[in-house]
């Protein structure tokens, strides 16, 4: 084998390695359990430091082309590692002065800027094979064959999860397949939290119908007979089995029962159509079709037995006076102001929020339910300063190449990117998706796949099928 089919088959299997990755991640739990997330960053740090050996040249490129993204996603990081840094009281008293009163009432000699090391040091290794895995898509995915074949994959993954949670609660049984847990008429997957379930089949459907969109470019009516003939080709074509897979994964989102995962996906897909009128310049009526399509045939036909209703009553008799949620963010905003610029430290919320809670507030809460807020106090200002510019970049990167790009897939893959960022920042408004190791993997692959859209240089069409895939 010469040197050059070596180099193509190390860059294939690399490849397909990151989407075995990507395939099997939710499938333990979500990869929410330390087992399952230890198990992934494993596999994400071999795949990082094979690229750092066979393809450095690669992934000098890719620092060289996405350093601005690059650096905010480190200088996180550096914020992370700070964060369990032994500092003396010199300098504690200056950037963290709760921290510093904290350890001086225990009598140490020494103190950190993380209240709980322990849980600070769990989150930075995640943050760390999230950066890495964040690295291997931008390095990697480097044609639109394997931007097409990452969002297959997420396709795949996002179907099985709907067949296998529809299938739960359609069947009867009171156990799952999966680790014997209790089985209700609410469809969870292999998640244990339906709302993490829920999110990441937002997710999941984001990537479909980005393949959607790139499928349905340059298709255009000028009658009524041509009108009938597209809508019949998107719903019937050969295009079916992606159309198949998205209406599965409706159903099982609407069969969640979750609130703001439904409300998540229906609103970002509809700010997204809008916003694309507005940047695709010759735009497909194909496309346009598929939203009312999914509007009309999904939302009020499909999911009609599946449990919809359900959803309606869930949020019309939904009363903030039942809920606790508004008391814990304002009982959680007296940390923000004791902890304003570096944060309590990553994985941190359970352990400092006990101290904040009021006797009114009811239950134990691990987390803030608003991913927003506690992004602010594990992370401070400073930190989340970073992650929110992080992921407006890559907005403005997906909606730059929605406007710019004129391969239908990269423009169905930034519809499908603008779509996920818009979809998760309403979702974690009320909820914490991204406190899941799969749910943010998946969204930062999407972040990677954002700048990437933008940025992929299209391919001679003449180049052989093995170099265009390697």
């Amino acid at each position: 084998m010469s040197q050059k089919s070596r180099v193509l088959l190390r860059g294939q299997l690399s490849f397909l390695f990151l989407l075995a990755i990507i395939f099997l991640l939710p499938i333990p739990l979500g990869s929410n359990r330390p087992w399952a997330w230890n198990f992934f960053q494993l596999l994400i740090f071999s795949l990082g430091l094979q690229l750092c050996v066979v393809d450095r040249v690669k992934l000098g490129e890719t620092f060289k082309i996405y350093r601005t993204s690059i650096f905010l996603f480190l200088a996180f990081i550096i914020i992370s590692a700070i964060q369990i840094i032994p500092l003396p009281y010199s300098i504690l008293d200056v950037v963290s002065p709760s921290s510093a009163s904290t350890y001086k009432s225990f009598g140490a000699s020494f103190g950190y800027i993380s209240v709980d090391q322990g849980q600070s040091t769990i989150t930075l290794f995640k943050t760390l094979s999230l950066f890495i895995l964040f690295l291997v898509v931008l390095t990697i995915t480097n044609n639109e064959v394997r931007v097409r074949l990452l969002l297959a994959t997420m396709l795949a993954s996002g179907t099985f999860q709907a067949v296998y949670g529809a299938f739960e609660v359609l069947s009867g049984i009171e156990k799952s397949l999966v680790h014997q847990l209790p089985v209700t008429d609410i469809a969870t997957g292999s998640f244990v939290y339906k709302n993490h379930y829920a999110n990441f089949l937002m997710l999941c459907l984001c990537a479909g119908i980005g393949l959607i969109v790139a499928a349905l470019q340059n298709q255009r009516y000028s009658s009524i007979r041509d009108f009938i003939r597209i809508f019949a080709r998107t719903i019937l074509s050969s295009k079916a089995i992606i159309r198949i897979c998205i209406v599965v994964m409706v159903i099982a989102l609407v069969m969640s029962r979750s609130r703001m995962g439904n409300i998540a996906f229906f609103s970002s897909m509809t700010v997204t159509a809008i916003i694309s009128l507005f940047l695709i310049k010759k735009r497909s009526q194909g496309m346009y079709i598929l939203i009312i399509s999914m509007f009309v045939i999904d939302l009020f036909i499909v999911s009609a037995y599946f449990g919809l209703e359900k959803v309606q009553e869930r949020l019309t008799q939904t009363n903030i006076t039942q809920e606790s949620r508004d008391e814990v963010y304002s009982d959680a905003i007296g940390i923000v102001s004791d902890y304003p610029l570096l944060g309590t430290g990553g994985g941190s919320f359970y352990t400092i929020f006990p101290g904040y809670q009021r006797s009114n507030v009811s239950g134990f809460y691990d987390q803030a339910h608003n991913d927003y807020l506690q992004f602010v106090i594990e992370f401070g200002l400073i930190g989340s300063l970073f992650l929110g510019l992080l992921t407006l970049l890559a907005l403005f990167s997906a909606l730059r190449a929605m406007r710019k790009r004129r391969n239908p897939i990269l423009k169905g893959a930034s519809f499908g990117c603008s779509m996920a960022i818009f979809g998760m920042g309403i979702h974690i408004l009320v909820d914490f998706p991204l406190q899941a190791y799969g749910n943010t993997a998946y969204f930062v692959a999407l972040l990677a796949l954002s700048f990437l859209v933008l940025n992929i240089k299209i391919e001679p069409k003449n180049k052989s099928t093995l170099e265009y895939f390697s």
